[in-house]
């Protein structure tokens, strides 16, 4: 198991879903957390859960000043920061021609601008600290899923700026990776009770025959980038969906 002793880590969306998993195993290995969601009540709950090792930010992630509250925070209440985990987003699924201007830049507005924003935000204690950044991509994106477009659209748009900034900032000892993941969160078991057929297709399609678990699949792989053990590792794009896209 990769410790995370002593580490200060920003989880974006990190009250609930995917994030909420990812900020109770950092914490289970160590770490402590700057939690930022719009959902107060999950955010409340899980400053709760972990007393003295998550702060909840409640922010909308699309306004850069939250970027700039969430570094300071990790300052002030933990001393430092040495990592970042980018992984809010929302979007809304529609077919390319249907996509109105306001669903581009709610997809770009969480996503690519507000990762783009914390990375900046970020950079000056990282720096310090020698940190990681571990920005999401997704599958969606890679296979060009069907209803993705503002989606895919913008996690391309992180996974190219994650390459930039892994060359950019290699000289500062700021690692910056990408993952990508299939994870069984709420939304997916929405979607698996009203497409049941649609669900069972896909769970056939991925080798391991299964979704992820946010927590105990997803974030451990996420533990991994921030730690020491991976530290000759940058720029890279990591699966975490169970063998379902193989990059080459």
């Amino acid at each position: 198991m990769s410790t995370l002793d002593n580490k200060v880590i920003i989880v974006t969306g990190g009250a609930a879903g995917i994030g909420g998993g990812i900020t109770s195993e950092l914490v289970k290995r160590g770490a402590s957390v700057i939690a930022v969601d719009v959902n107060e009540e999950a955010g409340k709950n899980i400053e709760a859960k972990n007393p003295g090792k998550v702060f909840f930010l409640k922010g909308d992630v699309s306004q850069e000043a939250v970027a700039q509250e969430a570094v300071e925070k990790a300052v002030s209440k933990f001393g430092k920061l040495t990592g970042l985990v980018n992984n809010a987003h929302v979007s809304r699924q529609k077919p390319l021609l249907e996509l109105k201007e306001d669903d581009w830049a709610i997809s770009f507005g969480t996503g690519f601008n507000a990762t783009l924003n914390f990375m900046k935000a970020a950079y000056k204690e990282l720096k310090q600290s020698k940190g990681s950044i571990v920005n999401f991509g997704s599958g969606a994106a890679l296979q060009g899923s069907r209803f993705q477009a503002s989606y895919a659209a913008a996690k391309e748009a992180i996974r190219g700026l994650s390459r930039v900034a892994a060359t950019e900032w290699a000289v500062d000892n700021i690692r910056v990776n990408v993952v990508c993941p299939l994870a069984f969160t709420e939304g997916v078991e929405k979607w698996k009770e009203q497409f049941p057929e649609d669900y069972k297709h896909v769970v056939e399609q991925i080798p391991l025959g299964r979704f992820g678990d946010p927590q105990t699949d997803v974030a451990p792989i996420v533990a991994f980038l921030l730690s020491e053990d991976s530290k000759y590792m940058t720029g890279q794009t990591l699966m975490a969906d169970g063998g379902d896209i193989k990059l080459r």
